[in-house]
């Protein structure tokens, strides 16, 4: 069963994917093909931010341990997508000028928390696996707390690329926000009136 859930849960998730490059394959990308592919895979990198942040909220609520085994899995196509929106916005873009690229970091605060996003995710993906759960024991726990600074830098870094629609991307943002406050557990107090 979870075997095939996780199969599942796979397929799904690259769909995106597939989409995408039927559409780059297939010249379906309308008049500014990078600004589509960029915008793409930029707003499923969020998608899947919330997925994986998701998860324990999920647990907690429907008492099925599950949803945690999909967390991981959910994570790496997070860093996928945010890996390929990068590589959209250098490669394609840009053409790897690091230059303008390098200036734009600096200068514009959207690519910068953007980038310092992607960066944050690095840590997270190599230390992924069950073996680096073992070796580094709560340390783990502490280390991928990140995703909670990675969320609000993803949102923030699609806040602040729209310059006139905010709607949608404060969506997203408040959507975070819900499932970080989700993920707070509140103690019930035992009240003593005698």
């Amino acid at each position: 069963m979870k075997k095939y859930l996780k199969y599942s849960v796979f397929f799904l998730s690259s769909i995106p994917f597939l989409l995408i490059s039927y559409k780059i394959f297939f010249n379906k990308l309308g008049p500014e093909p990078v600004k589509e592919i960029t915008h793409f895979t930029g707003e499923w990198t969020l998608i899947f931010i919330c997925l994986t942040l998701s998860m324990s909220p999920l647990k907690r609520f429907t008492k099925w341990n599950k949803w945690v085994s999909l967390r991981r899995m959910l994570g790496l196509f997070v860093f996928f997508y945010a890996t390929l929106h990068l590589l959209t916005y250098i490669g394609l873009d840009y053409r790897f000028d690091w230059s303008p690229i390098l200036n734009d970091v600096v200068k514009k605060k959207y690519i910068f928390i953007g980038f310092a996003a992607w960066v944050l995710l690095l840590p997270l993906v190599i230390t992924s696996s069950q073996k680096m759960v073992s070796l580094l024991k709560n340390n783990w726990k502490k280390l991928h707390r990140l995703i909670y600074v990675i969320a609000i830098f993803g949102s923030l870094h699609y806040i602040w690329l729209s310059k006139t629609i905010f709607f949608k991307p404060l969506i997203y943002f408040i959507i975070i926000l819900v499932l970080l406050a989700l993920r707070i557990k509140i103690k019930s107090r035992n009240i003593n009136y005698g």
